[in-house]
């Protein structure tokens, strides 16, 4: 199994009154590539406060975190943000999209930030034909349903071709039936883009959809599922 990422003893605290509040007690995971990797954990387990760390948003106060074979844990700021605009991309349960901007526009601006080199016409909308909306192109985020402006959000998180994907809840304000259109299309991303999806959820129905399943609460991960071998730790 090659792994894009992997945690070893990932430790955060934040400072409250009284003391430290230690969000993560010793995170180890292995992200394999490519593959839909689930963090599985209710609100408050530390699901993502790791997503954090791991997506190069935040530092961890021990332990390591090993990218594409490099230890970014005591990377400066300038180097995350490098490495956010170039070799990650980020999904959000809000969607984020830009309110006065197509969703041509949208995943076109998405190429600018990263310095995409290549044709910018030709990816946008190889992009949005991924995920099924290059009739779409035209439209404003307010013209599209939620699954629809989900679906952008994931064409301009691929845009960039980025190593690794970062998903927040991406199905948290979506119904059943659209929730599991999106896990389809990071399936058919995985096999087409051979793009790695990380993706926080507390949605039982989605668990089978990943290829690893680690299921996190108070800061601890609980248990491991390995369903590209059919096993569970």
């Amino acid at each position: 199994m090659e792994e894009i990422l992997r945690t070893e003893d990932v430790k955060r605290a934040f400072p409250v009154a009284g003391g430290d509040f230690w969000a993560l007690k010793g995170i180890s995971i292995v992200v394999p590539k490519p593959s839909l990797t689930i963090l599985k954990g209710r609100s408050g387990s530390g699901k993502t406060t790791l997503l954090n760390i791991i997506g190069a948003l935040d530092a961890p106060t021990s332990g390591k975190v090993i990218f594409d074979g490099k230890d970014i844990s005591d990377a400066s700021d300038k180097e995350r943000e490098l490495l956010r605009r170039q070799e990650i991309g980020f999904i959000f349960q809000s969607v984020a999209l830009i309110p006065v901007m197509t969703a041509y526009e949208n995943v076109e601006f998405a190429l600018r930030l990263a310095g995409y080199n290549g044709d910018y016409k030709a990816r946008v909308m190889e992009c949005l034909k991924l995920v099924g909306l290059s009739k779409r192109a035209s439209h404003m985020p307010q013209e599209l349903s939620g699954g629809e402006q989900q679906r952008v959000a994931i064409a301009r998180a691929i845009a960039h071709k980025p190593k690794i994907i970062f998903a927040d809840e991406p199905t948290g304000e979506l119904d059943s039936a659209t929730s599991l259109q999106v896990i389809s299309i990071f399936k058919d991303l995985i096999e087409k883009e051979g793009i790695t999806f990380v993706m926080t959820t507390h949605d039982p129905k989605l668990m089978g959809y990943g290829d690893m399943v680690y299921e996190i609460l108070d800061g601890e991960v609980i248990s491991t599922t390995n369903n590209m071998n059919g096993g569970e730790n």
